[in-house]
């Protein structure tokens, strides 16, 4: 079978392009900080995070937590995430946060990994 010049050079480039992808390792979760209690939002703003104790059930970890303003206004939330095993323990990841009243509703960044009863957040 017999390739043109100009088939042959885009597919070399399709080659190339596809080598120079890079390769994504798996993260090491057991190198993530403690989650410690309380902490700083993710939004920022100043506001911290408190009570944040993920529990795994299913398919889906989940947790109630405050989040307090700096001038000490609280509201109170829950979040829940997908719980995906990974390297022999759970990450909460895809995590979607619910005002307790109702009155407020998204997502959030934040990953949780779980092994062995310890809590680590992504940095």
């Amino acid at each position: 079978m017999l390739i043109s010049r100009r088939t042959g050079a885009v597919l070399a480039a399709a080659v190339l392009s596809l080598a120079a992808l890079p390769v994504s390792a798996e993260e090491n979760y057991e190198s993530w900080p403690l989650l410690q209690n309380p902490f700083e939002s993710t939004g920022g703003g100043g506001i911290m995070i408190g009570g944040y104790e993920p529990v795994v059930a299913g398919n889906t970890c989940t947790t109630t937590f405050t989040a307090t303003e700096p001038g000490g206004k609280v509201y109170y939330n829950k979040v829940e995430f997908d719980a995906v095993p990974v390297r022999g323990g759970i990450l909460c990841t895809n995590g979607r946060w619910q005002a307790i009243d109702g009155s407020m509703s998204g997502t959030t960044p934040f990953r949780v990994f779980i092994k062995d009863g310890v809590r680590r957040r992504a940095p």
